[in-house]
């Protein structure tokens, strides 16, 4: 599992701007076809264009809008530059026209509905796997690609997914135990350690710029999915539930009506609206992916309503501490639905939240980790089982349900002193064994579960 990550994963690779639903079965997707078009050698005079999808993107392919996306990247459009309301009209001439203006405005015949195929067989490699094949009158130009979670794409016969120059950072950690050890060595943060590795490829002043762009888009997201009403697309007929309870809250702000657990009801609002908006096909935060895009947006708008003395600085510590966190469990695990169910999803953004409001309060490097251990460790073993192949049901109530886990986390931390039983690397590697030991239909293939258990008309 941890074969297909680069040799050093930064803030910038976990949080990622992108639409919805999914980041490995949208954004992935939309990242590997627009990587295939710009590759096809420019004199070849294409006649015809297949596009294959195996595994779980097949199974789960139309509910998370994974031919959309394809043709979307075929068109050369990029997940961090789409307005997600120009997508129907994209996608809606394709299919109308069954034609395919490719980036440097070559025109191929191209039919939806038919050049792209969904094959359940998984490929040994990954779960999440694509063939696209450009046809000439004399020549094949083929790739195999595998949207390896939270929008990292890598090819067959790549060795890793990063730069050829990640391993450039000062503190090259790789584990839980080399990450506190580094610190302690340097007299830093997690956060701050975490932001000196950054700082080999951006300026402090362009990671501060960099850091605040995410929190807006997240912030934009949050205030979308507050305003937005009706049904989710799909069929399940799911209704947006962020904008009744949010109006809930804001009139009880105007009484004397008291709640000790309001808290909970706005982190509650803050993750519907996001993951609501995802399942929309929405603009996101990858965070780590889109399935668990909700928690980290959520708990950061806790920290920033809820918290005195909030700022954007603490913003940078909870997204840097998050990140360094967040690269272990993609290291040394997986954050692939698809790989080892929703424990790689939830439970990822769940530690990685967790870990950002514990340093953001203060907290030291080994209460930080704990943060992080406690909330991997109660999220093992959660299964990935989309009703219907949609990023709906269970995926936007549990998105909120991890947001106050995180929260409970990280308090938890910061009331011990950073000593405990069980390691976070321990947790991750227990998290890798679970989900290889987890049977396939388990993991994003919407064949086990809440998926078949639940009626679906």
């Amino acid at each position: 599992m941890a074969d297909d990550v680069p040799s050093w994963i930064g803030l910038f690779d976990l949080f990622r701007i992108g639409i919805g639903p999914s980041s490995s079965h949208t954004v992935g997707p939309m990242l590997a076809a627009a990587r295939f078009v710009a590759a096809i050698p420019a004199d070849m005079q294409v006649v015809d264009l297949k596009v294959e999808l195996f595994g779980s993107l097949a199974l789960t392919g139309k509910g998370h809008a994974t031919d959309t996306a394809v043709v979307l990247g075929l068109l050369g459009e990029r997940p961090d530059r789409l307005d997600p309301d120009q997508v129907p009209s994209l996608v809606g001439a394709v299919a109308q026209q069954k034609t395919l203006t490719l980036p440097g405005g070559r025109t191929i015949a191209f039919d939806p509905a038919t050049d792209i195929a969904f094959n359940r067989k998984m490929l040994p490699r990954h779960p999440n796997a694509m063939r696209c094949t450009a046809i000439s009158p004399d020549a094949v130009y083929a790739r195999t690609y595998y949207s390896v979670g939270g929008g990292f794409v890598v090819t067959d016969g790549d060795e890793e997914a990063g730069a050829p120059d990640a391993m450039r950072v000062p503190y090259p950690f790789t584990t839980s135990a080399d990450l506190l050890a580094m610190a302690q060595d340097a007299g830093l943060s997690i956060a701050a350690l975490q932001r000196a590795n950054e700082r080999s490829f951006r300026s402090d002043a362009q990671i501060s710029e960099a850091i605040a762009h995410i929190w807006s888009v997240m912030q934009a997201c949050v205030a979308r999915g507050l305003r937005q009403t009706g049904e989710l697309p799909g069929g399940l007929r799911v209704r947006r539930r962020a904008p009744g309870l949010y109006a809930r809250l804001i009139a009880r702000e105007g009484s004397n009506e008291r709640d000790v657990l309001e808290g909970m009801d706005w982190v509650n609002v803050f993750a519907l609206a996001v993951n609501e908006e995802n399942a929309a096909g929405g603009r996101v935060v990858t965070a780590p992916t889109n399935g668990a895009a909700g928690i980290v947006p959520a708990v950061l708008h806790y920290y920033d309503r809820f918290i005195t003395g909030a700022s954007a600085e603490g913003i940078e510590t909870f997204l840097l501490a998050a990140a360094a966190v967040g690269s272990l469990i993609k290291r040394n695990a997986s954050i692939s639905g698809a790989e080892v169910g929703c424990q790689g999803e939830v439970g990822s953004a769940c530690a990685m939240a967790a870990a950002g409001l514990a340093a953001t309060l203060g907290g030291s490097n080994g209460q930080v980790e704990n943060a992080a251990e406690i909330a991997l460790e109660h999220n093992l073993g959660l299964t990935c089982d989309p009703i219907a192949g949609l990023v709906q049901i269970p995926c936007i109530e549990r998105n909120a349900l991890a947001s106050v886990k995180a929260i409970n986390a990280a308090r938890l931390s910061l009331h011990g002193d950073g000593s405990h039983f069980v390691s976070l690397d321990q947790v991750i590697r227990t998290m890798r064994d679970t989900g290889r030991d987890m049977l396939s239909k388990y993991k994003e293939t919407s064949q086990g579960g809440l998926a078949v258990n639940a009626i679906n008309c």
